[in-house]
């Protein structure tokens, strides 16, 4: 579900149908927890480490790496689904629209699974309870 400012109904479903396709957990970079950054920046670095790449390149490469995961995980930066050239931020602009809020709903969310204990079950039936 897509609350659009100045925009028009196929406009809402498109961004609709992307966000149900890519799963954006926040709308823009800057809505990004500064903890969500700071771990995935101390991972980046890790992996960074222990592939050898000299010290002196590391800063660097966490830093476009950082970058690159806060436009994905953000729904104004990344591509949209039906024109991959576009950004979901540059699809706006031209639309001259705006996204006030969105929520995505996933099929069986909150429904939680049975768990069966087989053995119990059988040891019940054998007890006669």
């Amino acid at each position: 579900m897509v609350v659009l400012k100045k925009g028009n109904a196929t406009l809402g479903r498109d961004l609709a149908m992307h966000i149900a396709a890519m799963n954006p957990e926040y709308l823009s970079v800057s809505d990004v927890p500064e903890a969500r950054l700071q771990k995935e920046k101390d991972i980046f670095r890790d992996q960074t480490l222990q592939e050898g790449k000299p010290e002196a390149m590391v800063d660097k490469i966490v830093a476009g790496k950082l970058k690159k995961f806060a436009t994905e995980i953000s729904l104004l930066g990344q591509s949209f689904v039906k024109d991959p050239s576009k950004t979901i931020e540059t699809l706006l602009k031209e639309a001259k629209a705006e996204i006030e809020s969105y929520v995505r709903f996933e099929v069986g969310e909150g429904i939680e699974k049975k768990t069966d204990n087989f053995v119990e079950d059988v040891m019940a039936q054998v007890r006669g309870e």
